[in-house]
């Protein structure tokens, strides 16, 4: 099995998430955005899918190692996209569902126990149903969902050709 397309769409991963990455830190930093608390939660979650793809890329692993980090990547996308769908799901919502607001995610993890600060970041807040910048009438949560389901359909991609490629390499013995 050639390991450049496993290790291309690991860069591929990479890449898109450093460069989404770098738009959030631009939108808070240059656009002056704050992020709520899900926002902090999804750009903790798209850091640690672009850190391990880059690990994955320097790595350069053979096909176990590959399965691992596709499914740590894919784990990521996917805790990602779940919060994703809860700030959307929140936007949609009533401002009175939205809880009261707390003074930080970090004020919350120093304060209180770490399922209390869990519960309370996955309720949401005022902070996370604010609809505060679009792009083509689609809110931040709702691009990353969209970046998040991409990723999960790379990794799934990468998957089917690391399983196709282990048959393949079975009939031939």
């Amino acid at each position: 099995m050639s390991l450049a397309p496993s290790r291309s769409l690991f860069l591929l991963a990479f890449m898109a998430g450093a460069m989404t990455l770098g738009a959030s830190f631009y939108l808070e930093f240059g656009a002056l955005l704050r992020p709520c608390f899900l926002c902090q939660v999804q750009r903790i979650f798209l850091a640690a899918f672009t850190l391990i793809n880059l690990v994955a890329v320097i790595h350069g692993p053979r096909r176990f190692a590959a399965y691992l980090y596709g499914l740590a990547s894919m784990g990521c996308a996917l805790l990602g996209a779940i919060t994703a769908v809860r700030q959307v799901l929140l936007q949609n919502a009533a401002l009175e569902q939205a809880s009261d607001c707390w003074p930080s995610l970090q004020y919350m993890i120093e304060n209180l126990s770490l399922w209390q600060s869990l519960q309370l970041t996955i309720r949401g807040t005022v902070d996370c149903v604010e609809l505060n910048w679009t792009l083509f009438d689609l809110s931040l949560p709702e691009w990353s969902l969209l970046f998040f389901v991409a990723m999960l359909v790379l990794g799934i991609m990468q998957f089917s050709r690391l399983l196709l490629s282990r048959r393949v390499d079975l009939v031939r013995y």
